[in-house]
């Protein structure tokens, strides 16, 4: 099984490289901001848990997420392998995340960090702000701050799977093919 924590700032190009690896290695991509949409818009009991406290502009509480991982990975237990995409943020997330894999006798094989210049970043960004309609993608304020965030929180992280040698740094810039062909790179040799 090979189980990979995709991670990169915002536009650095997550979504893409993670539609290209799950084909490839078929594996199932789990990215955190699906699945409360999911759990949310079909009502869940975890969904309803996780609305009440953001109906409240709070955080949702660790377990709460690493619950509805696990009833990810346990609806795709016959999978090869899962990407992790938006989590973990903390190190808490993160030995939740290993905690969760140990029961199914797994473990997270590699953070995988896309890396890309800010300034690309933020050019990225706003040509995606052209045609998403997202909003936080049109504002440059904005996406700095997002960037910025991204940073703060995540240096911690790279810490956290630095010390297990798991940790894996790629060069985020470049063609699609060539950004997969990076990321393929270190994924066969894990």
């Amino acid at each position: 099984m090979t189980n990979l924590v995709l991670f990169g700032p915002p536009g650095a190009g997550k979504g893409t490289q993670a539609n290209f690896l799950k084909e490839k290695y078929n594996l199932v991509h789990i990215s955190t901001g699906d699945v409360f949409r999911y759990n949310i818009k079909n009502e869940t009991a975890l969904g309803m848990l996780a609305k009440s406290y953001m109906d409240k502009g709070e955080l949702v509480p660790d377990q709460v997420t690493i619950d509805m991982l696990n009833a990810e990975v346990e609806k795709n237990a016959q999978a090869n392998g899962f990407i992790f995409d938006g989590f973990p943020r903390t190190n808490a997330q993160a030995e939740a995340l290993d905690n969760l894999m140990d029961n199914k006798d797994s473990q997270i094989n590699a953070m995988i960090a896309l890396e890309v210049d800010d300034e690309i970043l933020v050019g990225r960004l706003l040509k995606r702000g052209e045609t998403s309609g997202r909003p936080d993608d049109a504002d440059e304020s904005i996406i700095r701050n997002r960037i910025k965030e991204y940073y703060d929180k995540t240096a911690i992280l790279k810490d956290f799977y630095s010390a297990q040698d798991k940790y894996y740094g790629v060069d985020g810039v470049g063609s699609i093919e060539d950004i997969t062909k990076r990321l393929s790179d270190v994924i066969d040799c894990l």
